[in-house]
């Protein structure tokens, strides 16, 4: 579980990217799972990974 905006590095080593399969990267500033194959950020809202594709944002790195 996640404790004061930490998300939970096990949670994360079990997680991949929902459109590649890759692995994700934690970006604890922005609260967020990166899929750099992908270019899509999910959020972490209340320290629940949102892995639907709807919600991710675009990036650009």
């Amino acid at each position: 579980m996640s404790f004061e905006g930490e998300f939970d590095r096990k949670m994360l080593e079990a997680m991949v990217c929902p459109v590649t399969q890759s692995t994700l990267r934690y970006d604890a500033e922005l609260a967020e799972l990166v899929s750099d194959s992908a270019k899509l950020a999910f959020p972490i809202r209340n320290g629940i990974p949102v892995m639907l594709i709807g919600e991710a944002r675009k990036i650009d790195a």
